[in-house]
C-alpha cells in the first residue's frame, strides 16, 4: 500500500512536456539519465506526469518510455508520485486515466486540482467532487495526494479564479494536500518565499478545518525563484508543525544551489 513516505523530504517535479517525444521534441529535457543527478543532489521523491489529454489515444502516454524512467528512478533509491491533471470535461476518461496510472510501478498517485475548463463553478465543484468519490472507491486504502491551487491565488489575488474552491471536502478525499505556492509568479507584494508559503500553510489549514492536515509544499516556478526565496520557503516550512516536505516545479529549471537549500528537508523522510 501507498503511504506519506513519498511525500515527506525534497522533492523535484518533471511535466510531460519535459519527458515525452509527442509532447516535448524529439529530444526531451529529461531523459532516465537525470536521475542519478537528482538522487546526487538530495531529492528523495520524483513527482511524474504520467497522462495527458492532449494525447487523447494514449491513456498512458508514451507507456513504455515512461516505465524506463520510472525504473531509472527507483533504480537510483527515488521514489515517483505519478500525477495527472484533469480537465473534468469527461470524468469517466479523467478517472481512467488515473486508475491507469494508479497501476504503474508507481509509489504514489495525486491529482492535479487546477482546470477550469468547465467554466461553470457550480457544475466544475460537482465534477470535481464526482471524481473524488469515485478515485476513493476504486483505491479505497492508498495514500493519494491533491496538488491543489494556492489559497492565497483564491482569496487574495484572483478571486474570480476558482470562487467556492472545495477545500474541506478535498481535504476529506485526500490525504496530504500539495498546495502550488509558486510566488515567483505573483506581483512584488507577494513575491517572498516566506510570506506566500507561509500563508498558503495557514489558509488551507483554516480553510480545511484542520490544523494539523498533512501538507507538501510545491515551491516555484523554480527558473524565476531566487535562492534566498527558497530558503524563506523553508523557514516557513520549519517553523509550522507537520509540514511533510518540499519540493521545486520543476526539476528542468531548478538550479543545484536551489536544492541544496532544501537539504535539511531531506530528515523528514527517514527512507
Amino acid at each position: 500500500p501507498w503511504t506519506l513516505e513519498p511525500y515527506a523530504g525534497v522533492g523535484a517535479w518533471i511535466d510531460a512536456f519535459d519527458w515525452s517525444t509527442s509532447l516535448g521534441g524529439e529530444d526531451p529535457v529529461v531523459d532516465e539519465d537525470h536521475f542519478g543527478a537528482m538522487a546526487d543532489l538530495g531529492i528523495q521523491t520524483v513527482y511524474l506526469q504520467t497522462s495527458h489529454l492532449a494525447e487523447p489515444d494514449q491513456i498512458v502516454l508514451e507507456q513504455e518510455r515512461l516505465e524506463g524512467l520510472i525504473d531509472a528512478a527507483h533504480d537510483h533509491g527515488l521514489s515517483v508520485v505519478a500525477w495527472y491533471l484533469p480537465r473534468l470535461e469527461d470524468v469517466d476518461i479523467d478517472l481512467q486515466r488515473l486508475l491507469a496510472s494508479a497501476e504503474l510501478d508507481v509509489d504514489g498517485l495525486a491529482v492535479d486540482i487546477e482546470s477550469t475548463a468547465v467554466e461553470d463553478t457550480e457544475g466544475r465543484n460537482d465534477r470535481l467532487l464526482e471524481l473524488n468519490d469515485e478515485l476513493r472507491a476504486a483505491l479505497p486504502d492508498q495514500v493519494i495526494g491533491g496538488i491543489t491551487l494556492s489559497a492565497v491565488h483564491l482569496q487574495e489575488v484572483n478571486r474570480d479564479y476558482w470562487p467556492e474552491f472545495p477545500w474541506a471536502e478535498v481535504a476529506d478525499t485526500y490525504d496530504v494536500i500539495l498546495p502550488m505556492a509558486y510566488w515567483s509568479i505573483r506581483l512584488p507584494e507577494w513575491r517572498d518565499g516566506n510570506r506566500y508559503v507561509g500563508e498558503n500553510i495557514d489558509r488551507i489549514r483554516a480553510a480545511t478545518g484542520d490544523p494539523d492536515l498533512p501538507i507538501h509544499v510545491i515551491g516555484g516556478i523554480a527558473d524565476g525563484a531566487e535562492v534566498e526565496q527558497v530558503r524563506g520557503m523553508r523557514q516557513a516550512i520549519e517553523d509550522r508543525d507537520g509540514i511533510l516536505g518540499a519540493s521545486l516545479y520543476d526539476w528542468a529549471t531548478a538550479s543545484p544551489q536551489k536544492w541544496a537549500v532544501l537539504e535539511p528537508l531531506r530528515d523528514r523522510n527517514p527512507a
